[in-house]
């Protein structure tokens, strides 16, 4: 057994005169130990020690400074988790994974998958499911999380060191979105809850990642995890508090999803945030928006950071709150192309059934320290409340609202879901002449928050929602981006 105390108490002696290295160290600890259990046991502490292992085997300090941003902007799944995934298709099925019967196979596996999500039928994995999830849908899941992420580490919330929950972690699309997401000098602690076969793949894919990305797979349900399960055993799970909880394309799954969320929020550090995404399909993104307005209450003391920021601290909305972002699509990785056009199709059928690189995403990240993404709010005596909008059909009137889509419309007038919090039915912002003074309108990225003068109030009979009209003679503003 070796003396911990020591290790800890030379690291932090040397960690400000020069790397830290297990030989020099060894000579110094009673007994003499061998540099690779001192190596062994500063690995085991650098997280709480804040250090990170070289290529050389030393260890240096994590600077203090936050996580920067990367300019997060994918073209593709980075060629070495293709070919991890791929050298499984292979190990499995063969150099000629995709074709013949294990093709069919898998292509089967993933119109079965595709069925059940539509349908929200309950969603099965053995090993062939996990491989074909993994085709279909690691790359854009890898991309997703680092979108999300982009809104913490804008106000450097996302520090160098992070322990991480991936709830559902899949076949490890957010993982190792989040790994390439990172600086080369994060410290990351990350623990994946995952019940399925997919563990299977998950492991496999987690072997890309670098030294410093210490990860755990805990092989049980999310429900289990958290002690949510009546008459089933405590888990072994971590004491320490998480920075981030990410659910990623997995709450729809739950059967109580909202009491899995406020069990995760309760794990999560003073100053965490819990991250959440689902596909952009009408039914997983509103089902996420429930989810969110379930979780933030008035007494709950959780509140939405960000992209659905609430302007009128008093209101909560109740609109059908389906709102999703938008990234550039992929490029088509070799598996999905590879498994694509090995299939049998009729002179009807289109090429492209098992490709899937749209990057298109509904997403709530969750604080418990009632921070949001931007300090804004509304007033009555500048701006009207969207609650209110019957009160001011044919009126023209100012609002404070957060741009929750890109551009809706099949070409004719520019239309941009909006909401401020206090919504009760959907409102849309509808540009019928674009100028100098609105065009921030356009400009304005998801989730941006904008100022909008002299807005015309219509109701829209046809999709029971409200439109507002920006013209020549509105002005918009944005406030903050």
């Amino acid at each position: 057994m070796i003396d911990r105390d020591a290790v800890r108490n030379n690291a932090n002696y040397l960690r400000n005169v020069r790397p830290i290295d297990p030989e020099e160290i060894a000579e110094y600890i009673e007994g003499t130990p061998h540099p690779a259990v001192v190596r062994e046991a500063l690995r085991e502490e650098a997280f709480d020690l804040r250090l990170r292992e070289r290529e050389d085997g030393c260890f240096e300090p994590v600077a203090e400074s936050p996580a920067p941003d990367p300019d997060w902007d994918p073209d593709r799944l980075p060629d070495d988790y293709s070919f991890a995934l791929e050298d499984l298709l292979v190990g499995e099925f063969g150099a000629n994974w995709h074709r013949g019967e294990s093709g069919e196979t898998l292509r089967e596996a993933v119109r079965r998958l595709k069925t059940d999500y539509l349908y929200e039928n309950d969603v099965e994995y053995d090993r062939v499911a996990a491989l074909g999830y993994a085709i279909y849908h690691l790359p854009a899941y890898y991309a997703t999380i680092g979108y999300v992420l982009d809104d913490l580490v804008e106000n450097g919330l996302i520090d160098r060191t992070l322990r991480v929950l991936d709830v559902g972690a899949g076949v490890g699309g957010p993982a190792l979105g989040l790994h390439d997401y990172l600086p080369d000098d994060a410290v990351v602690e990350y623990h994946a809850v995952e019940p399925s076969a997919a563990t299977g793949v998950l492991d496999r894919m987690l072997d890309e990642t670098g030294r410093n990305f210490r990860t755990t797979i805990h092989e049980e349900t999310a429900e289990a995890f958290f002690g949510l399960d009546a008459g089933v055993e405590p888990t072994d799970s971590p004491t320490q508090p998480f920075d981030i909880v990410v659910f990623g394309n997995v709450l729809s799954e739950l059967a109580d999803p909202v009491a899995v969320v406020e069990a995760a929020l309760d794990r999560l550090a003073d100053d965490g945030s819990v991250v959440a995404f689902e596909p952009a399909d009408r039914n997983t993104a509103m089902g996420l928006r429930e989810i969110e307005r379930a979780v933030v209450t008035p007494t709950s003391g959780v509140e939405t950071y960000s992209p659905t920021l609430r302007l009128w601290p008093d209101a909560t909305p109740s609109d059908g709150g389906w709102s999703f972002d938008v990234a550039d699509d992929l490029a088509i990785p070799p598996f999905q192309r590879r498994l694509d056009e090995a299939a049998a199709r009729g002179s009807s059928d289109e090429p492209g059934e098992f490709v899937n690189v749209d990057v298109q995403f509904a997403y709530a990240v969750l604080r418990p320290d009632g921070k949001r993404r931007v300090d804004v709010t509304a007033t009555d005596g500048r701006c009207a409340r969207m609650a209110d909008s019957e009160d001011h059909v044919t009126d023209r009137i100012n609002l404070l609202a957060v741009k929750l889509s890109h551009d809706l419309s099949a070409g004719d007038n520019a239309l941009y879901r909006v909401g401020d919090g206090s919504q009760t039915v959907d409102h849309y912002l509808v540009c019928t002449r674009e100028t100098m003074l609105n065009r921030d309108l356009r400009t304005a990225d998801y989730g941006s928050v904008v100022f909008v003068e002299n807005g015309l109030v219509l109701w829209n009979d046809d999709e029971e929602a409200y439109n507002v009209v920006v013209d020549d003679e509105t002005v918009v503003d944005l406030v903050a981006p």
